[in-house]
């Protein structure tokens, strides 16, 4: 018990420099991206909603800005955050409740469906918006 100990080298917790980049990982990125984004997409229902209220000049201004391009892109990627978030939370569960899925080749498998989920979904959403 004598000297001075050696400083491990090491980064204190798992990083980039210790495992390569995979599909669980960028899920678990996207996952917290998605739910700032949320926060956006309920700033955004609360002045639809305000508008709503505040009569047909207020409802028409907003409508025309969610109806322009720069709108209609984050509605989809407010579409693609709700239901990419929501198909991340339930494998979440799967993976708290019954412990399931934390095999790896699982567990990349599962992430990638929910990439196709949120995006295919998304895609579904605008595409009955525009059409209807």
């Amino acid at each position: 018990m004598s000297g001075t100990p050696k400083a491990d080298s090491r980064p204190l917790s798992p990083h980039l420099q210790v495992w390569r980049f995979h599909a669980t990982m960028a899920a678990s990125i996207t996952h917290r991206f998605t739910g700032m984004g949320l926060y956006g997409g309920t700033l955004l229902i609360t002045a639809w909603l305000i508008a709503l209220a505040n009569g047909p000049d207020a409802y028409n201004t907003v409508e025309a800005i969610a109806f322009s391009i720069p709108g209609q892109i984050l509605l989809f990627l407010w579409a693609f955050a709700v239901l990419f978030h929501f198909a991340n939370g339930i494998r979440h569960l799967i993976w708290d409740g019954p412990g399931l899925g934390f095999n790896p080749k699982v567990a990349s498998q599962i992430s990638i469906f929910n990439y196709v989920f949120a995006l295919v979904g998304a895609v579904a959403l605008m595409a009955a918006a525009i059409l209807s």
